[in-house]
């Protein structure tokens, strides 16, 4: 083993790009509970509408989150190589497609409502069914300004810069925060008090990020808008890692929306206890998403350099971080979970049947969760995109999706039954990973 010394992040170095992540995370979570909270002021049946639509926003936003990524391990490996030309031309094509696909999406949703609405969610009552479809027409508009939050945010993340994000997210969810409270407590709007202030805050945080993205004291900028022209040559490169990690991401996510057209039979007390179980379930898992984008960033570097075994030597130390922070976490949140359910003012067959999805999730992620989702942060960054989608495509489809329709409508189980599904998932997806990890094909991937 070589010397720390010549290591090329150290301890500081990754204490100072986690811990920015985390907080970011963490706001962007707290946020969203706090959304859920405000929004039962107007109703379990508008808690249910804004739960059902965000399944189909975090579907696009992981398809982003996933492309921004590619473009990320790009700029992030051309740095590895002391190329930071060839990373900044990453940073351009890499906003010339989020720009261009996202507004196609939105597009798309717009056009798809009704099937959306009718055919996706299934059968809801009338008052769930008229919340979700002002909350999506609503939110909708944001899409594309969401895609270059997101690609901007990684790029910045990738080049050991997750203070820029943090701080804007900051400013993002204290202006959603302070318009919920306007709109939802002051003005009376219902659902529409939730949505505006969603809209308008990412609309002034996907500019502001553009904007400073393109400050060429960075070593990672954007061009002028102006002189930018599609590389097709690096977009390829992009689209080698971000395309099958959109799939993977977009697949997991549309698993759930198939996943929830089951819960949605249950009524609402179950589409409620499984929305407020996935907003707390969120914070159990933040430190280790934000971990996960950490280690895509460090191992991107040092692949880029052509040295797997600081790859090796990183992935050792970062997953223990994960470990640790899950540890606290669903700690901190059994602690808590009294006061949750509380808040939530929830009734109380909604509130036992809450209380059951979150104690079982915060058992199995802290044993299972950061092998079957950190990990495999270290064989995209090196490029190892493929059999990552295959193994978590094939593991949702044959054990999230298969077993929640044979536990929960078959067993009856009901939305336990999702749950436990959910989690076999994991440890299907665990073992792909770590049988890919111990051998070394993975290494020969770059493109």
């Amino acid at each position: 083993m070589k010397p720390k010394n010549t290591y090329l992040f150290s301890n500081r170095d990754l204490h100072k790009l986690i811990i920015p992540i985390i907080i970011e995370q963490f706001l962007a979570i707290f946020v969203g509970l706090a959304d859920s909270v405000m929004v039962a002021s107007v109703g379990e049946a508008a808690v249910s509408a804004v739960s059902l639509i965000d399944t189909i926003m975090i579907l696009l936003i992981n398809a982003f989150s996933a492309l921004a990524t590619g473009g990320a391990i790009v700029a992030g490996q051309a740095l590895g190589k002391k190329d930071p030309k060839e990373g900044c031309d990453a940073v351009g094509q890499l906003v010339i497609f989020s720009a261009a696909f996202s507004f196609l999406i939105m597009l798309l949703v717009y056009a798809g409502k009704w099937f959306i609405l009718h055919v996706v969610f299934g059968k809801i009552e009338a008052d769930v069914m008229a919340n979700c479809n002002t909350y999506l027409m609503i939110v909708t508009a944001s899409i594309p300004f969401l895609a270059l939050y997101n690609a901007s945010a990684a790029i910045h993340r990738g080049m050991g810069d997750s203070k820029t994000p943090m701080f804007m997210s900051l400013f993002m969810n204290g202006f959603n925060l302070l318009g919920n409270a306007i709109l939802l407590y002051g003005l009376k709007w219902g659902i529409a008090g939730a949505a505006v202030p969603t809209l308008l805050s990412r609309v002034l945080a996907g500019i502001w990020m553009m904007r400073l993205l393109m400050d060429k004291g960075k070593i990672l900028h954007l061009a002028p808008l102006r002189t930018l022209r599609p590389n097709w040559s690096m977009m390829r490169k992009i689209l080698h890692v971000g395309i099958p990690y959109s799939m993977e991401n977009s697949m997991f996510q549309l698993g759930k929306i198939l996943v929830l057209s089951l819960v949605s039979g249950f009524g609402t007390a179950s589409i409620t206890a499984n929305a407020v179980s996935n907003s707390v379930s969120n914070f159990a898992i933040l430190g280790g998403m934000s971990i996960g984008y950490a280690l895509s960033s460090v191992c991107a570097q040092c692949v880029g350099a052509g040295d797997f075994e600081q790859v090796r030597y990183y992935t050792k130390k970062l997953m223990k971080y994960s470990y640790y922070a899950l540890w606290i976490m669903n700690a901190v949140i059994i602690l808590l979970l009294p006061l949750i359910l509380y808040i939530y003012n929830l009734s109380e067959q909604t509130a036992a049947l809450a209380k059951q999805l979150i104690l079982y999730h915060a058992a199995c992620a802290v044993l299972i969760w950061p092998l079957a989702f950190t990990l495999p942060a270290t064989l995209r960054a090196a490029n190892d995109v493929t059999f990552c989608m295959w193994a978590s495509m094939l593991s949702m489809w044959i054990f999230r999706i298969g077993f929640s329709f044979v536990l929960a409508s078959y067993f009856q189980m009901g939305v336990l039954g999702v749950w436990i599904a959910m989690t076999i998932d994991w440890v299907g997806r665990l073992i792909c990973f770590v049988l890919r990890y111990r051998g070394t094909k993975w290494h020969r991937q770059l493109a």
